[in-house]
């Protein structure tokens, strides 16, 4: 029985949703562009009731600058200056990073091509199926050069959606930092739509990308689905591999200069954050786009794209790829349409349908974000899944095909999606200051910074334990119903909501930037206030959103092991042979040699930071007092210069392991690698990654001094906070450099695996052969 959903109904349907997504991104961007970047000239100055008039007589919507008699004209100039002069920080550090990177992806593109192509030789004539023997299929030397065009198509997507967003953050700060003095609202609406363009334009280009990459090589594959979906595994290759280095390069930028500022300007020196007297103080508002925007958009791209090439990739060996049947095929990418149209509806909740009037609803309204996009997204699946897919089929499971219904398949993607919401309020609950967790540490900074350490990194391991059940009983039940192919479509559920999750973290490097340019410009303390609730709302999202980012790698990375394992015609791995648990044990210790090598990279280039910092404030007349200008420009240069330095090792760890396990010892030791790797990446990620936020927001929670206990704690300066601002700093590039990079770690090296998976599996393992 075939799908409801006609064939053409999907061709038009899959492009069309990436369309609406774009366009509703540009819309966002127009709404945002109207905040004028000019001072206003109002009738009769001074007077609060001067511009009530403006939005219907809203009497709220006087500037609080026209309530404190501060020049308006001055503060919108000097915000423009800042907004300028991070923008072009951004773009300069970025355009240098991908000059190293493209010349590494071009060296590793030739390497695709000529291990690719050397399966058979060269050799451009058609050969057996290696899932279907009787059938023929195009040569190895076609299998080379597609995978090859589509790494290109992926690094390239993934390049330029880091850039876009960007671009779009740096647009929008100073933008929010102006309609805060409107209230909390307007900042709220405005930081979130800049979101939410980066969010659409990331999931409707990604999908767009691999739909037209999919016909295209179509056209020359014809019939033969297997070879053409095995090349198409390329674009997710490309997309991880980008997003490695701008995890990498960005994070070890915006951490060094976090914690060179941190550590003379609020320890040392007892200056507020983002004081313009302080000289690292650019370099970290670059920071924030750089590793938090731009790192972050390549990073949720390339576990999207894994996903799809995971998903398709069995789907090619099952009933849907033997049989032709071009609308179950591409389920993967209806859930992805699907999935832009429940963001949309979503997005229309936080923006249009409900206003936020106070400080403490922008924590909840975020949060509805998720709970509505994942209910609105459980219709959709049923539907797509009723639509788009036979009642019954058969998925490959190692070798054999099994046979799975339409609703077996709508249970494996909601769970995937569900389970990504259990792993994001986990991961609020363990990092957001309104509970006990977080209070819990900032309490112990009465006793100093050990006891804050201490107490950080037990929350920490803590917080791992119920993300790792809601991903082993996603596992579980999604391989139970559909085997990998479950698996990966279960990954791809928990993504499917990539548009809103993306909106909400971008959310918060914007509001952070938006303080921070409140706080240099020289705008009223109310603001600052402002921004910095919005801010610490947005640090607790950036935590959900690597907690998404985690969970999906785990589940990609899975479905790509087993995508690998069925092509390199393994059939079990048998932990209990030595080939294949000394992959294991080595595989284990991968993250934690990245771990050591991008931490050490921080602290170098933090310590190179802090010496440049406290030789201006010791050599430079006047700093202190705000007469004389700091050199923004050596602090960014150190920066630039220590990422771009810094990020090449571990990328090249991580890029090279496979490849070497792979020729040297052999596919079986490979899948005991990518085993080992996957499963202690996976918790040292979430540990760090919510260690961090969680001692970033106990500062946050005395500095804010919002209820009695943290009123005892507080206030800044006091040696509370000053153990405070340690573990902060501590827990700076665990969770914005090694937590969020080790989620690429574990998808990157299966997905490559799969990638040179033929290559390995004819001339592998050189060094067991002459045993």
């Amino acid at each position: 029985m075939a799908a409801i959903l006609p064939d053409l109904a999907t061709q038009v349907l899959v492009p069309a949703a990436a369309v609406v997504g774009i366009a509703f991104a540009v819309v966002q961007w127009v709404l945002v562009s109207k905040v004028k970047m000019t001072a206003e000239r109002r009738g009769g100055e001074g007077s609060p009731g001067a511009a009530a008039g403006k939005d219907g007589g809203a009497a709220s919507e006087y500037l609080i600058e026209e309530e404190e008699g501060l020049n308006e004209h001055n503060v919108v100039e000097k915000c423009s200056e800042i907004q300028h002069a991070i923008s072009e920080g951004a773009t300069s550090f970025l355009f240098t990073e991908y000059k190293y990177v493209g010349l590494f992806m071009g060296i590793f593109a030739v390497l695709i091509f000529l291990f690719l192509g050397s399966v058979e030789g060269f050799s451009t004539k058609s050969q057996p199926c290696h899932y279907s023997k009787d059938r023929m299929c195009k040569p190895a030397l076609a299998n080379a050069i597609f995978s090859t065009v589509a790494f290109v198509l992926g690094a390239v997507t993934s390049l330029v959606s880091g850039f876009l967003g960007m671009k779009i953050a740096t647009y929008a700060n100073a933008r929010t930092t102006l309609e805060a003095r409107k209230g909390v609202g307007k900042a709220f609406i405005t930081a979130f739509r800049s979101g939410a363009v980066m969010g659409f334009l990331l999931a409707a280009s990604g999908l767009v990308v691999l739909y037209i990459a999919i016909n295209l090589f179509g056209i020359y594959y014809g019939d033969d689905w297997e070879g053409l979906f095995e090349a198409i595994t390329g674009y997710g290759l490309g997309g991880s591999s980008m997003a490695l280095f701008g995890r990498v390069g960005g994070g070890i930028y915006t951490k060094a200069a976090d914690v060179g500022a941190d550590l003379v300007g609020k320890v040392e020196r007892n200056i507020p954050e983002d004081d313009p007297r302080n000289p690292a103080v650019i370099a970290d508002n670059v920071g924030d786009n750089v590793g938090d925007i731009a790192g972050m958009g390549s990073d949720l791209f390339g576990s999207y794209a894994e996903s799809s090439c995971a998903a398709l990739v069995v789907a090619s060996i099952s009933s849907f790829g033997i049989n032709h049947e071009f609308t179950p095929m591409l389920y993967p990418l209806l859930i992805s349409s699907v999935g832009i149209i429940a963001c949309l509806i979503t997005t229309l909740f936080a923006t249009d349908f409900f206003e936020i009037k106070a400080v403490d609803e922008i924590e909840p309204a975020l949060k509805k974000q998720l709970i509505i996009s994942t209910v609105v997204m459980t219709v959709g699946i049923a539907l797509v899944s009723w639509l788009g897919l036979p009642y019954s089929f058969t998925i490959f499971n190692f070798g054999a095909q099994k046979t799975v219904y339409n609703w077996q398949l709508f249970l494996c993607v909601a769970v995937g999606l569900w389970a990504g919401l259990i792993i994001g309020f986990v991961t609020e609950y363990y990092t957001s200051n309104a509970y006990s967790p977080v209070q819990d540490v900032a309490d112990s900074c009465r006793t100093g910074a050990a006891t804050n350490v201490i107490f950080g990194l037990a929350l920490g391991y803590k917080s791992v334990i119920i993300p790792i059940f809601a991903i082993a009983f996603s596992i579980f039940l999604s391989f139970s119903l559909a085997a990998m192919y479950g698996v990966a479509v279960a990954a791809l559920g928990m993504l499917s909501t990539i548009a809103t999750g993306l909106a909400i973290d971008a959310y918060g490097p914007i509001s952070d930037n938006a303080g921070g340019i409140a706080e240099m410009a020289g705008m009223s303390h109310r603001i600052r206030e402002r921004t910095d609730a919005l801010d610490a709302a947005g640090n607790t999202t950036a935590a959900i959103g690597k907690g998404f980012a985690i969970g999906s790698a785990a589940l990609v990375s899975l479905a790509l092991f087993g995508a690998f394992v069925s092509r390199a015609a393994i059939s079990t791995v048998d932990v209990l042979t030595p080939k294949v648990f000394i992959g294991l044990i080595v595989g284990a210790m991968l993250p934690y040699w990245f771990s050591a090598m991008t931490m050490k990279s921080v602290g170098s280039a933090a310590l190179k930071m802090v010496e440049e910092v406290r030789r201006q404030f010791n050599s430079i007349p006047g700093l202190m007092e705000g007469t004389t200008k700091p050199d923004y420009a050596t602090c960014v240069k150190i920066s630039t210069d220590a990422s771009i330095k810094e990020m090449i090792p571990p990328g090249a760890l991580v890029m090279l392991s496979p490849l070497i396990v792979g020729i040297f010892f052999g596919v079986e030791t490979l899948s005991g690698l990518l085993a080992g790797a996957l499963v202690s990446g996976v918790q040292i990620a979430i540990s760090a990654s919510n260690t961090g936020g969680a001692w970033d927001n106990a500062k946050k929670y005395i500095e804010a001094g919002a209820s009695e206990h943290a009123r005892t704690l507080g206030p800044k300066g006091s040696d509370c906070h000053k153990a405070a601002v340690i573990g902060d700093t501590i827990g700076d590039p665990l969770k914005d450099t090694s937590g969020p990079s080790l989620n690429i770690l574990i998808k990157l090296m299966a997905v490559e695996s799969l990638v040179f998976a033929p290559f390995f599996a004819t001339h592998g393992g050189i060094l067991f052969k002459w045993f």
